[in-house]
């Protein structure tokens, strides 16, 4: 049986754009792009750091990128009295479509191999394969994702299921990671409520990095390091923010930013396809609740990365999906610059306690 909750659609320039409704009634047949798009160039390859063993996405078409444009000019925004935009319909509730300028794209089927950078074997080079989308949250402009009611939220945790299925079946994905960059302080360049979704056709160091803590974690002691890391956090309790029958939110006791808040599930899921509906249900209320509390723990709106880190290709019996929230903010009106040592050492100084941020967390969540 199809979905009459979801309906797909093309873009002028061939771009795949979904649309998700909160209920089937508001499914309507979509309405075509009627702009004169250029056609697509997504000049996008990957170059590898031979020091530190990682690859670059060299995109310098993202360059002219649009950026903070007045809410008249919003590329999110419906199209409506003559203004077309990158969503056709007059109105939506969820929609998904290929970013434009993307960090990450599908070559074409007959690009050739670029080979090594200079023709020098050590600057490894390849095409940057692979899939970036947006995710607008709402159609208005002026709303935020801790302002959403749960059925909305509840939309968006299926276009997270929907879109995390198709995007890890594409070849050379290996992981799908699913964000929201809020605030002119991390450097948004639209204003509009939305979130990204990047497939990457890599496995991105970070992941790496944890993969190899939970191999050692086990060789060692035989157990699931996420599922000993919530033990740890709810036994001692100083750091959780809230406990609900399927979800914890702690602050980590190693926190590297001056705000940080994580979200475990309680059981081994490794990616949202897998969460029970009882397990979404519960998503959809704790989530806006947690986003709330971090607007009202300086009383401004707070300015944060949401990522949702999800199994990587080969092991989704071994990691586990979850948020880690952050902040630039360390104070009201002071921000966290990373400077000489996370920079350039990517060793960490934090200037906040952790065990305060829960405690003040605790005070405000409603």
């Amino acid at each position: 049986m199809s979905d009459t909750s979801r309906v797909a659609a093309t873009l002028a320039d061939g771009r795949e754009l979904i649309y998700f409704y909160d209920d089937t009634s508001r499914a309507v047949p979509p309405p075509p792009d009627l702009r004169p798009l250029p056609p697509r160039s997504d000049l996008i390859e990957l170059r590898r750091d031979p020091l530190r063993g990682e690859w670059v996405s060299i995109t310098a078409q993202r360059n002219d990128r649009t950026f903070l444009p007045d809410a008249a000019e919003c590329p999110l925004c419906p199209s409506r009295d003559g203004r077309l935009s990158e969503i056709p319909a007059s109105d939506y509730d969820v929609v998904a479509f290929e970013n434009r300028f993307p960090s990450f794209a599908v070559p074409p089927a007959d690009e050739p191999d670029p080979g090594p950078v200079d023709g020098q074997e050590l600057f490894a080079r390849r095409p940057g394969a692979g899939r970036c989308e947006v995710l607008a949250f709402s159609s208005d402009h002026d709303g935020s994702f801790a302002g959403l009611p749960a059925r909305r939220v509840k939309t968006i945790i299926k276009a997270w299921v929907d879109r995390t299925a198709a995007l890890s079946a594409l070849p050379g994905v290996q992981q799908v990671y699913c964000f929201e960059n809020r605030g002119a302080e991390i450097g948004v360049t639209l204003h509009h409520p939305h979130g990204q979704i990047y497939a990457y056709p890599l496995l991105p160091p970070r992941t790496a990095q944890v993969l190899d803590a939970t191999r050692e974690h086990k060789e060692r002691t035989g157990g699931d390091l996420f599922a000993d890391i919530l033990k740890a956090e709810t036994t001692a309790g100083t750091r959780v923010v809230l406990t609900g029958e399927h979800w914890t939110a702690f602050v980590p006791a190693a926190a590297r930013w001056p705000f940080e808040l994580h979200l475990f599930p309680h059981r081994q899921v490794g990616a949202f396809p897998e969460l029970t509906d009882a397990e979404r249900d519960e998503l959809a209320e704790v989530y806006p609740r947690l986003l709330r509390a971090c607007d009202d723990y300086y009383g401004t709106p707070l300015p944060y990365v949401a990522g949702w880190h999800q199994a990587p290709r080969g092991a989704e019996d071994s990691y586990r999906l979850h948020l880690e929230l952050f902040s630039v903010q360390r104070a009201k009106g002071k921000l966290k610059f990373l400077a000489g040592s996370e920079s350039g050492m990517a060793v960490w100084i934090n200037d906040v306690l952790p065990e305060t941020v829960a405690e003040r967390l605790r005070e405000v969540l409603k």
